[in-house]
């Protein structure tokens, strides 16, 4: 009877291992299939913030300036403009209003 038990329990733990496996390489896979997604969103961020960059130099605007009239810091204007971070709903919505564009205009790809 025991020995029974025993047996149940090492099929019940390898089938969870099996099904464990088979999951994470499943994951693995979609990970590695998403790579050209990955660079997309990659590239999105560069564009958004080579866009920033363009209609803020067009505007003859410093950093500082900008930062100060959106009430961020200019250290946040930086991080969008190299592409480290993105700026919240809020502070596109001021950016556009600031540049004198829409908000769409700021979220157009370059390419």
């Amino acid at each position: 009877m025991a020995t029974i038990i025993i047996g149940l329990f090492s099929l019940a733990l390898l089938g969870g291992f099996v099904v464990l496996l088979v999951q994470l390489i499943r994951a693995l896979t979609k990970y590695l299939r998403s790579k050209t997604v990955r660079e997309e969103k990659s590239e999105v961020r560069k564009s958004l913030g080579e866009t920033l960059r363009e209609h803020r130099t067009r505007c003859k605007m410093t950093q500082e300036f900008v930062a100060e009239a959106i009430g961020v810091s200019r250290q946040a204007v930086s991080k969008w403009e190299s592409g480290d971070s993105d700026p919240s709903t809020s502070n596109l919505l001021a950016l556009a209003k600031l540049f004198g564009v829409s908000a769409e205009e700021l979220l157009k790809t370059v390419g």
